[in-house]
């Protein structure tokens, strides 16, 4: 098989993944989707859970987060989102309503930014979705810049209504629209328009200026995919190059991408042009550029993971390798908060479900939570005893606290419960803060703390690392890791 066909097949059976990504996906309907030949769809699909793009559990295939990478390289290399993002954050703030950035891909838009509301009603469109431009506001405007505004009155859909202006670059071509978008619930058109028009003006004379201006501090780079092992070479090294186009804003030549990838120009070269064939890169004078199709290699409904959906496959792996319950918990307040579960069929079990709150200050996840935490955060809690181990003197409280800061991990011995024992590790987010942590609970009866540091502890580190490793691909997505906001909250995603 040539090389430029191989990449092109494994191209296919990541869009046959990602059409419907609400369903389980197995080998027959990729066959079926693609057209290719079993063997063929085994062996990408096995290159492509080896590259972590997909996962495999029994015989359904998913997508996995590092798929994104794919879809940030577009995003870094084209600058856009970089530069505009905060400036569009900032004005769905000021207007309590969701604001988007679009940029044109053929006949319709797609999404780079989405600032969203928490409402009862809410109006979400994910960063990847793409709009018919004829009927959405973002793509009115961008097919006519020169009118002074453009409207969606219910075009897309019953109840919904936006305004949208274009963003010119430093030549004075529109490169993206910014849309705000409402509910007739709320707004009319013209309301809308009065009350968005003024401030949205205001926004897209800076990003314009931001655009002429220097370009931003550049982003860690994405990692590029390295040679699948037993896989298909020439696919994995293909991916490899697409994620090295978007290695820097403005995109990169043939050299640059040998560079960052190591492989020969020669197959730096015909993936490039099976990728420019296929519509996900372009040239630009000498570098080429990723394109806004590069989006639907999965990256909208990876970036609207929770952090639940992220972390339960990996918790699901713990659970069957340390045969005992496990969970993963976020602080809110001076609470720990459930978000997953993977409980264990055993006569005698923890009975705890998601959404189930317990003081932080008495549970090895809050523990390792409440070790992120600043002094005074600590200082303002009050334990009180809720079984007779529970540590209540807040000078000891904060000693072991703090031990969990240096070891890594907190276990508790029936402080919150007796018979109950727990070991936790903090789960990390990609700037290093704690986002959530992760246990493993079980019986007294059943495990000595020393059995829980032997054992389990180990385990538990392993599936923390990998949860870590998925959430650096949502680093621009905060609403799969904060949990703290207001209940009106701006929500990337």
């Amino acid at each position: 098989m040539e090389p430029a066909g191989t990449l092109e097949r494994g191209l296919m059976v990541l869009r046959a993944c990602a059409a419907d990504p609400g369903r389980r996906t197995r080998a027959t309907d990729l066959v079926r989707a693609t057209g290719l030949a079993r063997a063929t769809v085994d062996r990408a699909v096995d290159t492509l859970v080896r590259l972590g793009y997909l996962r495999a559990e029994g015989r359904d295939v998913l997508l996995a987060p590092r798929l994104m990478e794919l879809g940030e390289a577009y995003l870094t290399g084209g600058g856009l989102r970089d530069a505009l993002a905060p400036l569009a954050g900032e004005l769905a703030r000021e207007l309590a309503e969701p604001v988007s950035l679009a940029v044109q891909d053929g006949d319709a838009v797609r999404f780079i930014a989405q600032f969203t509301r928490r409402r009862t009603m809410s109006i979400v469109f994910r960063v990847g979705d793409r709009l018919p431009a004829d009927r959405c506001a973002a793509g009115l405007a961008l097919l006519d810049p020169a009118a002074p505004w453009a409207e969606d009155d219910q075009l897309i859909e019953p109840g919904l209504i936006a305004v949208a202006l274009p963003v010119r670059g430093p030549d004075g071509k529109a490169v993206c629209a910014l849309s705000v978008v409402s509910h007739t619930s709320r707004h009319t058109v013209a309301g809308l328009a009065a009350h968005a028009l003024p401030r949205m003006r205001e926004t897209v004379a800076r990003m314009e200026a931001a655009l002429a201006g220097p370009p931003p501090e550049p982003r860690p780079a994405v990692r590029a995919a390295g040679p699948a092992d037993g896989g298909l070479q020439s696919l994995a090294r293909g991916l490899s190059v697409l994620v090295a186009l978007g290695s820097a804003v403005g995109g990169a030549s043939l050299a640059d991408a040998a560079r960052t990838t190591g492989l020969p120009r020669a197959s730096v070269r015909r993936a490039v042009h099976t990728l420019e064939r296929l519509g996900y890169a372009a040239a630009d004078g000498n570098r080429y550029v990723l394109l806004p199709k590069v989006l639907e290699l999965g990256y909208a409904p990876l970036s609207a993971r929770t952090l639940r959906e992220i972390v339960q496959p990996h918790l699901a792996d713990l659970v069957a390798r340390v045969r005992e319950s496990a969970s993963v918990a976020v602080l809110s307040g001076d609470d720990v908060v459930y978000v997953a579960r993977v409980p264990t069929v055993s006569i005698m079990s923890v009975d705890i479900t998601v959404g189930t709150r317990f003081p932080a200050y008495a549970t090895s996840m809050g523990r390792v939570l409440l070790a992120d935490q600043p002094a005074e955060r600590l200082a303002s809690i009050v334990p009180r005893p809720l079984s007779r181990y529970t540590v209540t003197s807040p000078a000891e409280l904060g000693a072991v606290i703090r031990q969990a800061a240096a070891d890594g991990y907190a276990l508790v011995d029936q402080e919150l419960e007796e018979g109950v024992r727990s070991i936790a590790v903090p789960v990390r987010g990609p700037g290093g803060r704690t986002v959530a942590a992760v246990n493993v609970a079980t019986h007294a009866s059943r495990a000595t703390p020393a059995d829980l540091l032997r054992d389990v502890l180990p385990a538990l580190a392993e599936a923390a690392a990998r949860m870590e490793a998925d959430l650096t691909h949502v680093r621009d997505h905060p609403h799969t890791l904060a949990e703290e906001d207001g209940p009106d909250a701006p929500r990337s995603s």
